[in-house]
C-alpha cells in the first residue's frame, strides 16, 4: 500500500468552544453507562476529570498516524488497537496495556468515534482492568456532510489537545 507524503502540520493548541452540558446521547457529563463486558461508557468530560485527579490512565488506541495527522492528547498513553496501514491487530496490546495502567488505577480508553476503544475496553476487562470507553471518542460522531469533529468527541469538549 502506497504511503502518501503528506506535510506536516503546524503545531496548535486545540482551539475549541467551552464543554456541551450533554453527552451526544443525551447523558450528563459524569454520568457512567452500563457496558457489557467491561466496566462501562464515560463521557468525554468524566474520563478527562478521573485522569487529571490521578485515578485513571487515559489510554489513546488510535494509531500512531490518526494521533499525528488529527492531534493528540498531552501526557496520554500510545496503545494503539490496530496498527496502520493494514488495520492489524497490535500484537503488543496485552503487555502495553498492563504495563501502562498500575493496579487500583482505571483505564480510560479513547479512540476516533468511540468504537474500537468498546473492544479495547473488553480487552482490557479480560486482562483484569477496570476499563471504560469514553462517549464519542476523539472527534465524535459524523455529522450530515459525513464529516468528523461537529458533532461530539474529546476536541469539541473543549477538553485538552494538541497538533503538531
Amino acid at each position: 500500500m502506497h504511503t502518501p507524503h503528506l506535510p506536516q502540520p503546524q503545531c496548535s493548541d486545540g482551539a475549541v468552544p467551552p464543554p456541551d452540558r450533554h453527552s451526544a446521547d443525551g447523558t450528563a457529563p459524569h454520568a457512567v453507562r452500563a457496558g457489557a463486558g467491561y466496566a462501562g461508557d464515560v463521557s468525554a468530560q468524566l474520563a478527562c476529570a478521573w485522569w487529571q485527579a490521578g485515578d485513571a490512565v487515559l489510554i489513546d488506541v488510535r494509531t500512531d498516524a490518526e494521533r499525528e495527522w488529527v492531534g493528540f492528547i498531552p501526557g496520554a498513553v500510545a496503545v494503539a488497537w490496530k496498527q496502520w496501514p493494514g488495520m492489524a491487530m497490535n500484537a503488543d496490546f496485552d503487555d502495553a496495556i498492563r504495563a501502562a495502567v498500575p493496579t487500583g488505577k482505571k483505564a480510560v480508553l479513547l479512540c476516533r468515534s468511540g468504537v474500537r476503544s468498546v473492544a479495547a475496553a473488553k480487552r482490557a476487562t479480560e486482562l483484569g482492568l477496570e476499563a471504560y470507553n469514553i462517549l464519542e471518542g476523539f472527534e465524535g460522531d459524523l455529522d450530515p456532510q459525513a464529516q468528523r469533529g461537529h458533532q461530539g468527541g474529546w476536541r469539541l469538549h473543549g477538553l485538552p489537545w494538541r497538533q503538531c
